[in-house]
This record gives structure tokens, sequence and C-alpha cells, in this order.
């Protein structure tokens, strides 16, 4: 195609086509390639944002006629054939598609089937806004897709039963993509929504695939780059289920900075803003607290709490108070009022495991076995929910689904939503004192904080069977306590934090502040000395100059424990961390036992760590490098292999060192 300006050539057009289908079985391996690529960067450029076409190239729609640039020019032919126009072979940036984060010999059988899936559903949102053939268009829902096709997703664990999907119509019998049902949508059909979610920008719904705990621990590696084999799921799986009916629950995603940074909401510049005005007005409170005579570490704003040390009210519970949020339980009683809810429900689970086939999401959500509890703002908008099924004969209850709207993180959703989950059920099933949950290895540190342990008091005959057992995962269990009212615990902390200080206040003289020395006063000279016991409170408080020398001492066991519980965790949790999550396999690498004489990987730490095997801090660091210098060894220096572990090193080194120094 000629672009003419006053009857003269200025420049060829060129035509190729893309991949309208969203079905995984009925597309080759290189239109697979074309879909990863598209939404994915180059590896090779800084400033490519994924496959886009050349300057002097026209994009059609392929199995529908050409459309004309320039619907005039049509007298004037074409320098090719419609019937030859081939598929898209290189980006404008100048590299090939599988230079776009999708050559599966570099990336592993499950990581790349995810990578597809994920292309598949992003695509089939484009083709629901009109926006498939439109390379430019962005938007915050199109960037937090994208986002997971770079990052490893946060999947507790797979949630389809091998009957729950339809076999692929196809003889090569591929996994099967969550965009290949035609019923994925019967209830919001994607084509009439304008965008990801009903809600505002303010409150934007995005997927956990933006987490910063991401978790697509696959370190398998095929090098012929062949499709993935047909008996393997997509994505993150925990192998081997039985026959219950109940799903493990996903994992929150990240909040505040770390979100809006992802979504290109916050610069460097804005982020050392808020960090330098913030220190301005701690500092100015401090000073005020110390000339009043009030302890630092002790004493707050009376506006925000009538507790010392308290911190300030969540945005959560303000909401909450001033009734712009409320939670509401329901279920799939009929109603109309429920099927809204459960409907905006199963929206916002969909969203946050992008992955997850939605048709098993709706299953659950609206089986009349499960229950919600719904966190809804401004009518039915649902910016958090559990879904849950109950067994009150059993004495325990089965958490599904738990989620809530990205952007909602920082405000405090999640922990209001398990408080109020943890009273509703107290207060419906009164004899119900137990809850149950399938996570990962890379949710529990969350769960944790919520009240979740991995010890199971439960006798496994009241649980087993009826919840799907995950090989892999890690069962946990959180038991109420019938005294402790779950909606005041902030209320209830906040006593008893003031009743230790009190009772430190009558052993002690830490709350007394005293004014500066006057002989460092400015003007006072340099050089001068002056006796500890000179120091108003000092001889007082007992301390002496031999104490000085137990600052530099090293750290004690407990210190170290933690220390190496929370490297493990930002380890686990890095996005570079995906290779070295779990063993290498011999069908991935058949002579590697050969070549590394001493495996590690980030499995193996944890359980180490987890059955006292690591005597101190230096035999933890030991291993960590362990698995870095073997990547290096094993693998060419300019594979992705190697820069994930560079990466991953210099995050440990760098978390290693801000630990050390605290």
């Amino acid at each position: 195609m000629l672009w003419l300006i006053k009857g003269k050539q200025v420049g060829t057009m060129m035509r190729a086509l893309y991949p309208a289908s969203n079905t995984f079985d009925a597309l080759s391996d290189h239109l697979i390639v074309l879909k990863i690529a598209r939404h994915t960067p180059c590896e090779l450029c800084d400033d490519c944002p994924g496959l886009r076409p050349g300057l002097h190239v026209h994009v059609l729609r392929d199995g529908q006629p050409p459309e004309n640039s320039l619907t005039d020019l049509v007298q004037y032919g074409s320098d090719e054939e419609d019937s030859g126009v081939a598929y898209l072979r290189l980006c404008g940036c100048g590299h090939s598609p599988r230079q776009h984060g999708a050559n599966a010999g570099e990336l592993g059988e499950e990581e790349y089937t995810r990578r597809a899936i994920l292309a598949l559903r992003i695509d089939q949102y484009l083709e629901g806004l009109g926006k498939l053939l439109d390379f430019a268009y962005s938007d915050e829902g199109l960037s937090a897709l994208r986002h997971g096709m770079h990052m490893a997703i946060s999947l507790a664990s797979p949630l389809t039963e091998p009957a729950a999907s339809p076999a692929p119509s196809s003889p090569r019998q591929r996994p099967l993509s969550r965009g290949s049902s035609p019923t994925d949508e019967d209830l919001q059909p994607l084509a009439k929504r304008p965008r990801l979610s009903e809600e505002d920008d303010e409150d934007e719904d995005q997927p956990l695939a933006i987490a910063a705990r991401m978790n697509i621990p696959s370190s398998s590696r095929f090098d012929n780059g062949a499709r993935p084999h047909p008996s393997r799921r997509a994505g993150k799986g925990i192998s081997a289920m039985s026959t219950a009916k109940t799903a493990p629950v996903s994992i929150p995603p990240p909040s505040g900075d770390i979100l809006a940074e992802m979504n290109g909401e916050l610069t460097l510049q804005s982020a050392s803003e808020v960090a330098v005005k913030m220190e301005e007005q701690m500092d100015e409170s401090q000073l005020d607290r110390l000339a009043t005579g009030v302890t630092v570490d002790t004493a707050v704003s009376s506006s925000s709490s009538s507790y010392p040390g308290m911190k300030p009210e969540k945005p959560s519970a303000i909401e909450l108070r001033k009734g712009i949020i409320q939670i509401i339980p329901v279920e799939n009683d009929g109603q109309r009022q429920s099927h809204v809810i459960l409907t905006n429900l199963k929206t916002l689970f969909r969203k946050q495991l992008p992955v997850m086939p939605r048709e098993y999401i709706a299953r659950l959500v609206f089986d009349s076995n499960s229950k919600c509890l719904a966190i809804c703002k401004r009518g039915y908008k649902v910016v958090g929910g559990i879904c849950y099924r109950p067994f009150p004969h059993r004495g325990f209850a089965e958490i599904v689904f738990f989620a809530t709207a990205s952007i909602s993180q920082e405000k405090g959703y999640g922990g209001l939503l398990m408080d109020y989950f943890k009273a509703h059920i107290r207060r419906t099933y009164p004899d119900m004192m137990h809850f149950l949950t399938y996570a990962d290895n890379f949710a529990v540190g969350y769960f944790k904080k919520q009240g979740f342990s991995k010890e199971i008091t439960l006798d496994r005959s009241v649980w087993a069977g009826y919840i799907k057992d995950y090989e892999g995962g890690t069962i946990m269990q959180c038991t109420m306590l019938r005294r402790v009212d779950y909606t005041a615990t902030r209320d209830i902390i906040a006593q008893q934090r003031e009743a230790v200080l009190t009772k430190i206040r009558q052993m002690s003289r830490s709350h007394e502040i005293y004014p500066g020395l006057p002989q460092f006063q400015e003007g006072a000279g340099e050089g001068v000395v002056v006796d500890f016991r000179d120091v108003p409170g000092l001889r007082e408080s007992g301390w002496t100059p031999d104490m000085s020398a137990a600052d530099g001492k090293p750290m004690t066991k407990s210190t170290e424990l933690s220390t190496m519980n929370r490297l493990l965790s930002e380890m686990q949790n890095h996005a570079s961390s995906w290779p070295f999550r779990e063993p290498v396999k011999p069908e991935d690498a058949a002579d590697y036992r050969e070549v590394i004489e001493q495996p590690m990987d980030l499995r193996t730490m944890g359980e180490k760590l987890e059955n006292g095997e690591y005597a101190n801090l230096e035999q933890f660091v030991d291993d960590a490098q362990l698995i870095f210098d073997n990547c290096r060894f094993y693998n060419v220096e300019d594979s992705i292999w190697c820069k994930h572990a560079n990466r991953l090193e210099k995050s440990f080194k760098d978390s290693l060192a801000r630990l050390r120094d605290l």
C-alpha cells in the first residue's frame, strides 16, 4: 500500500496480520508467541513495552477482509495480494517476538504456559474494548494485567478439577486456556464493559499479578523450544488434589508506594518528597513532645487516640464508622440483591486471580453451600470479600477465596474484613471456632499475621475429605478465642500496651526527659569533655562506660533467626526468584546433578530453617550464595537465568546489609 500526498509516493505501507482468536488450542505455536510478545517488554531494549508494528506496517485481523488505511486509495491497488499477507514478524524496535519474553526454552514450561494464558486474557479484554489492533492503547487495568507478563503471579494452587473444564477440541490437546470457554462471561459479558472494572478510577481493581509476593515457582526449562506437554497444567501447581469442592485462598497484592510505582503513578521524585514531608512532620511532633516533658516512645496526638502509643485509626475503620463502606453477609438465596453482590464478588475474585478459570470461580461463589462476606462501597460496589464454606457439624469452615481491591490494600480492608469475618462466624455459628485454608509457601507469612498457624490442632479425621488436599501446599489453621472481640482488637491491644508502659514507668525513669547539656550548646567551644557522672539522670540509670562495649556485640540467636526468616521471605517474594524456588528437576536438566555437586534452592533453605539446621546467620548466607554461584556455573553468563540470579543476589545483599545495621 502506498501513502500518496498530492500524487507523490511518500512511503510504502506494509501489511501484517495479528491473530484475533483467544482460544488457546486454536492457535499455533507462532501465534501464541505473538500474543505473549505483544504484552511483554523487549529483553534487549529499555524503551520497548512490547511487540509493536513498525512505522510503515498496517496491522489487520486475520480471517477478515483487510481495511484500507486510506479508503480512497483502493483503486491504486496494493504492493502485495491480500492472500499473501503474513503475520507480524518483527517489532518496531527491530527485535523478534521471541525476544519479547516469549522464548519457551528460557522461560520453562509452566512460566511459558502461564504467560500464554494471561496474554489471551489480555487480548480478550482489548477485544471487548474494540482495541485489539490499537497497539498504542493503554489504561490502568491493562497496565496491571501486563505487569503480570514479566512478574511471577502468586497463586495459592490450581483451582480446577480435571472434570471441571471441557476437553480441548484440537487434536493436540493443549492445556485449556482461561479464555477458551464460551461460557466464561455469561454473567458479565466482557464486550459490554467499557473498562476492566465497574469501579471508578479511584478504586480501580487490579489483579494479584502485581504483587511483589508473586509466585510462579518453576525452575523447569526445555531446550528444544517445544510447546508444553498436554498433561501439564498451566501456572503454579500444587498437584494431586482430592475430590472435595473448595479451593485455597488468593494472596493479597502489594499496596501503597509499591503499587503506585508499578502502575506508573509514583515517580522517584514524588516518593522522596513524600518521605521528606513525613520526616519533617515527625520531627516537629517529637520536638513538641520533648518540650512538654512527654516521652517520645509512648505519646501520640490526642486527636488520633485516647491511648498512648496507639497507631492512628486505619482508613478502613474510619470509612466503616462513617458509613462509607458496609460489610454484608451474602449467599445464593435467589434474591436480586444477593445476585448483584455475588456477581460483583465473582468479578473481584476473577481479577485478583487472572489465571484461574472464571467458570470455576463462578461455580464456587454461586454454590448454594458457599457463604460470602462482602465489603460494599457506595451501594453494591464490592471492594473486598471472603468466600467460605462452613461445616457446622464438623466445627470448622474453609476459606475458599479472600481478596480485596488492589487499590484499597493500603486502607486496611484486608485486616478489617478478616476481623469482621471472625466476628460473623462466632455470631452465626457459635460452636465453630476453627478455620482452615490452603496456601502456597509464599502466602504463609500473610496468613500468620491474620492469626493462622501451620500447626493443625484439629484431628485429620475432622476435616479430611471435606476440603481439597493439595500436595505442595501448606494447610493452615486459625483458632478463635471465645473471650476476644475481634472487632475491637485495636482498643484491646492499646489498653494492654498502656498497662505495660505504666508498669515500666513505676520501675524505671525511661520516660523522663532531661534538657541538653550546656557544655555542648552553640558557642561553648570545642574539645569539651564531660564526666558521665555529671550527666543528669545517667548515673541514676545505672549506666557505666563498660556498657558501651556491648553495643557492638553480635546478634543473639533469636535475632539471627528473625533475620533469616525475613531474608528468606524477601527472596521468595522477589520477582526474579521464581527459577530458584524449587529444586531443579532431572527432566528439565538431565546433567544438572553431574555438574553441580551441591544443589540448593529456596524451598530447601526454608525446610532447613524450619528444622533448625542453621546454627548461625553465616550458614544461611552461604546457602543463599550457593544458589547464585550454582546458577552462574551451570548457565551461560548472559542467559536469562544468570540475569535473574544477579538481580536476586543484589537484592539479597542489600537486605542483608540493611538488617545487620538495625
